[in-house]
């Protein structure tokens, strides 16, 4: 999952960012709304936390020209203003969803998660392929009952694999939903991370390589 955070309070950024890369999502940071609106056009995110009251470009204008521009990202719109009034306001500018501040941690991820969920066809929480499975909401993946340590990129690597369901998923791909913006395109950390989470797999093999395309999930159980 990838997560655009748009808050001018850099130390709350970066501490909701430390928060969503701990549950394994990839995050990127804007702390204006002009960054922000660029970031969110020119890459393909999950879900954009957006703060209302933002520098530059108010988060509300930020929003609508995200509506505008046909911006597939789900949008969860954060405030210190927390009246009825202003969450109806603020769902009616194209929000998908709205939270006052300050807010619990925890409910911030399970919002994210649920509008994640939306953003794409819908996937059940846990993921089977086999003697595989794969739970999203705990962050586990067991293999014939035994628990794997997946790093958050092998995690991420996987599931995208597993709700792909058998699609060829391209390396470029693989970087631009698994990794944040700081990824080099030119990185082989994609290939490396396939390597490693093979191993982890054990066998038989699961992920295949499609070659000159990407990789795949092998078959469809």
């Amino acid at each position: 999952m990838r997560v655009l955070v748009v808050e001018d309070d850099e130390e709350m950024a970066q501490t909701v960012a430390v928060g969503l890369r701990r549950a394994y999502m990839a995050v990127d940071i804007a702390l204006d709304g002009p960054s922000g609106l660029e970031r969110a056009l020119c890459n393909d995110y999950d879900v954009i936390v957006l703060d209302r009251d933002l520098p530059g470009l108010h988060g509300d204008e930020v929003c609508a020209k995200l509506i505008e521009a046909g911006c597939r990202s789900r949008v969860l719109m954060l405030t210190a203003a927390a009246t009825t009034e202003d969450l109806v306001d603020g769902l009616n500018r194209g929000a998908d969803d709205y939270l006052p501040k300050p807010f619990d941690f925890p409910a911030l991820l399970a919002r994210i998660g649920a509008l994640a969920r939306r953003s794409h066809p819908a996937v059940p929480p846990v993921i089977r392929h086999g003697d595989l499975v794969l739970d999203a909401a705990r962050r586990t993946v067991t293999r014939s009952g035994r628990v794997l340590d997946l790093a958050p990129k092998e995690f991420g690597v996987l599931e995208l694999l597993l709700v792909s369901r058998g699609r060829v998923v391209s390396a470029e791909e693989l970087l631009e939903r698994v990794w944040d913006e700081a990824a080099d395109p030119f990185t082989n950390a994609v290939k490396i991370t396939i390597s490693r989470l093979r191993t982890k797999l054990g066998d038989p093999p699961i992920i295949q390589t499609a070659a000159k395309r990407g990789y795949q999930i092998s078959g469809s159980q």
